[in-house]
């Protein structure tokens, strides 16, 4: 998946969990997921789950744009925002903000509504900036600012929220909350995809460019007798004309590697627990911080993850639990690493019995929404020391 479709994946299942019913029972809270409308034949109302709704509104183009092209329609999604936050009955009890535009497009509606607005980034433009990635000239400032005015921020790892505090944000008013992973799609359990006598590992990218993959192939030079499956960049019809993908392949014929080295291409999300129940090993290598939900996913099929500490895998994966910290950019260290780990199967499965346990237990949705939840109420109940109806709103382009 790409990085935005990461965050919309979390954002829609952010919303169904705190949408249902609680535990207790208690079925009260509202929460509506603005986005802007992709596609002119999408209905302006989806129900996602009992109390959860998703609203299309109109502006700009109705196709998938880049955060370039949306910039320019930024007031026209505020001022329907703030028409709708207007009304007698339409007044949320707070906004939760996914991403730098839709931080923007919030701030701007709910300034003179007095609502709580809650700002998460899901990435941040220093860091993308930082590995080689081209950032809009007004991005690192704006989410600044956006930082800065929010009533709380909500990182989604450590590392996330070290990096809000070198932007000045205050420390008081940055919480974690973590990506969660379904766990009814992503299992241990269920049918996989055929596979060979090799050992398999996989690479789950959102950015073929990223750095992580070209070391990942760099480093099968030092695993004889393992193959590696590579998913991201375009549909497999397409990757044939792909210039990232076909940089990669002489990379790999250059090594001697080729013939181990599968691109599968862009995998639709409902094959993915089928390729990941055929890996011995799940390879997160990139130096500037990978998909937070690619550990999450292999981890929940029972895949332990060999992964560089940064973004949300320091987190997620334990070393020597669940899987493998490595250095960035190093092959020769993460290849000696990963055939020793493939000699071991009583530590490999120790770490699949491991990593299936944490990702199921400490994230899965429902906790994820109770956690998610509790952080709302806190910043509710300190804006607005009053009884609330429970309705929550976020927004996302």
């Amino acid at each position: 998946m790409e990085s935005d479709e990461v965050q919309s994946v979390h954002v829609r299942e952010l919303a169904r969990a705190l949408g249902r019913p609680t535990p207790d029972g208690h079925a009260d809270r509202q929460v509506t997921l603005h986005t802007r409308r992709h596609d002119e034949a999408a209905r302006t109302r989806t129900r996602l789950s009992p109390g959860a709704t998703l609203t299309q509104l109109k502006a700009g183009p109705p196709r998938l744009l880049s955060d370039d092209e949306v910039l320019p329609h930024v007031s026209e999604l505020a001022s329907g925002l703030h028409r709708r936050w207007s009304t007698p009955h339409g007044k949320p009890d707070l906004v939760h903000a996914h991403g730098w535009i839709a931080g923007l497009a919030a701030t701007a509606a709910a300034r003179d509504l007095d609502v709580p607005v809650v700002q998460s980034y899901h990435s941040l433009g220093m860091i993308e900036r930082k590995a080689g990635k081209s950032v809009h000239p007004a991005r690192i400032r704006m989410e600044k600012a956006i930082g800065r005015g929010a009533d709380a921020v909500l990182a989604g790892c450590v590392y996330e929220a070290e990096k809000l505090v070198r932007m000045g944000i205050p420390r008081t008013r940055i919480g974690i909350t973590p990506y969660g992973v379904d766990s009814d799609q992503f299992n241990q359990l269920g049918p996989s995809l055929p596979r060979g006598d090799l050992d398999r590992l996989v690479v789950l990218s959102t950015d073929l460019e990223d750095g992580g993959t070209a070391t990942a192939i760099r480093s099968l030079v030092h695993i004889p007798n393992a193959e590696l499956a590579i998913t991201g960049g375009p549909v497999r019809e397409e990757l044939e004309g792909d210039v990232t993908v076909h940089r990669l392949r002489l990379l790999a014929k250059e090594l001697g590697v080729d013939d181990r080295v599968i691109f599968l291409g862009g995998v639709p999300r409902k094959t993915l627990p089928r390729l990941l129940r055929t890996a011995k090993l799940a390879l997160c290598l990139a130096p500037y911080g990978t998909s937070p939900l690619a550990p999450l996913e292999a981890m929940a099929c029972g895949v332990p993850v060999v992964a560089t500490p940064v973004g949300g895998s320091a987190d997620s994966v334990l070393d020597g639990i669940t899987g493998l910290h490595v250095p960035p950019g190093r092959p020769t260290a993460i290849g000696r690493a990963v055939r020793l780990l493939l000699s071991e199967e009583t530590t490999l499965a120790g770490y699949s019995i491991a990593a299936a346990d944490r990702a199921h237990s400490r994230y899965s949705w429902d906790r994820i929404a109770a956690e998610t939840a509790r952080a709302y109420t806190k910043i509710v109940e300190r804006c607005h020391p009053v009884e609330y109806s429970g309705e929550w709103e976020t927004s996302t382009t």
